[in-house]
């Protein structure tokens, strides 16, 4: 998301931190550019104006056009000016009095049952919340399953099904389960149509008034661009919305209905669905979006997703093994499936600061996504022995290798010889023990 804003904006930034001084011309060219850029990303024009006027209030001040680094104050007051537009309240309402009631709306094939799922997971996991599910929508072929399907995996419970049933009838029978049985959290997915019609808010609107919600979220899909900024308009204005959830903005390059939602609705952006999977879904800090669009990163995001996917027992009996520099091919193993889950080298790679100046030389070095697959095929082609002990790695077991896993020999050298760089540096710190490795620093590891 916003990979196109965040090139043309690094390069008007770029140019700017080579001058020595700005003078006023010089930030409204710049600030030209940005709005240019702004509209490429399919921002808003309203939306546009007011942030290109805020930004250039602040920029050509004395106390930025006299400035030591004055290219660094610009990006610093167009970071700031983000998040001022993209911020609000993020928070989700799951602290009130059981059961906090979800309203989950939107247009069909906005991704709003499994966004539903993925929602629940999240809320139930990382607050330890007791939290229901329940299908509105009596429409849509299967709907009402695909959502109990989503919920046994998201390990969440839903309301159980009942044939020709009305939305209000479930909606009411959602809520008297949910306080009978103590959950804390009811989450209710409504049904959706293609565009939006008086019946669908008709509908909408009397489950709102039965079901009195703490947060109605409009699920939107961010690659329709401003047509899911009118989605959102029409919503609030019928409806009334707490919040938005974005959905699909890994495949949104542009990002231009993220920057015009909040502007346009006056509601927060709360959460963002980024990916198909049931953990690929976070929440919505206008700070680090900001950070990413300028190409600062999300090193705050980064490491909370590998809070997530790794194992904190696997994690100790890593660092047991350093200390006895007993570090083998099943480790290595361990760690590119790791790797995996936390998005592949792309999704890592994208949160890290700096990254988005260096894409095309990375997109020329064709960094391929599936060398992780590949590797931990080929790893999982040998012995027990093997992988214990890469020494017994010889020509004809190479081979043998290399046909069990659809790979190559030299594909399988490359691997040995990352897995001794590996192992190496595993030795090193155990060495240094956890002391020594906080006295030096991790750059001691790498030094010949």
């Amino acid at each position: 998301m916003f990979d196109g804003l965040t090139n043309r904006l690094g390069q008007v930034f770029d140019r700017l931190k080579r001058r020595g001084a700005l003078t006023e011309a010089d930030v409204t060219a710049a600030l030209r550019e940005v709005r240019v850029a702004l509209l490429e990303a399919d921002v808003a024009l309203p939306v546009v104006k007011t942030f290109i006027d805020g930004v250039r209030e602040k920029a050509v001040g004395q106390e930025v056009l006299r400035s030591v680094t004055p290219g660094q104050m610009v990006v610093k007051l167009v970071h700031d000016h983000l998040v001022e537009i993209l911020g609000g309240d993020a928070q989700l309402a799951t602290g009130v009095t059981p059961p906090a009631v979800f309203l989950m709306v939107g247009l069909q094939g906005s991704g709003k049952t499994t966004t539903t799922a993925k929602l629940a997971r999240r809320i139930a996991r990382r607050e330890r919340k007791k939290v229901l599910v329940a299908s509105l929508d009596v429409y849509r072929p299967a709907a009402m399953e695909q959502l109990h399907q989503l919920a046994k995996q998201a390990e969440v419970s839903a309301t159980p099904i009942v044939a020709g049933e009305k939305p209000l009838a479930i909606a009411a029978r959602a809520l008297e389960q949910a306080r009978l049985e103590g959950f804390d959290v009811l989450l209710l997915d409504t049904a959706g149509r293609l565009t939006i019609d008086d019946e669908l808010m008709a509908e909408v609107a009397a489950v709102r008034d039965l079901a009195k919600p703490h947060e109605t979220l409009l699920v939107a899909d961010a690659m329709t661009g401003q047509d899911a900024v009118t989605t959102a308009k029409n919503f609030n204005e019928k409806v009334g919305l707490t919040g938005i959830v974005l959905t699909r903005v890994d495949g949104d390059a542009r990002g231009g209905a993220a920057l015009s939602m909040r502007q346009v609705t006056g509601k927060p952006i709360k959460i963002l669905g980024v990916g198909e999977k049931l953990d690929q879904i976070e929440e919505f800090d206008a700070s680090r979006v900001a950070g990413r669009i300028l190409g600062m990163g999300d090193v705050v995001g980064l490491v909370e997703r590998a809070a997530e996917v790794i194992d904190k027992e696997e994690a100790e009996k890593l660092a047991a093994k350093m200390q006895k520099g007993g570090f083998d091919l099943d480790d290595m193993a361990n760690q590119l499936r790791q790797v995996r889950k936390m998005g592949g080298l792309g999704g890592i790679m994208g949160m890290l600061p700096g990254v988005a100046k260096i894409k095309d030389q990375l997109a020329g070095a064709k960094v391929d996504e599936n060398m992780i697959k590949r590797q931990e095929a080929i790893i999982m082609s040998m012995t027990p022995r093997e992988r214990k002990d890469a020494k017994l790695l010889n020509a004809s077991r190479k081979r043998r290798i290399a046909a069990g896993s659809g790979t190559t020999v030299p594909d399988i050298n490359r691997l040995i010889k990352q897995y001794m760089e590996m192992s190496r540096v595993m030795k090193q710190m155990g060495k240094l023990g956890q002391k020594g490795i906080m006295r030096q620093g991790l750059g001691s590891l790498f030094r010949r």
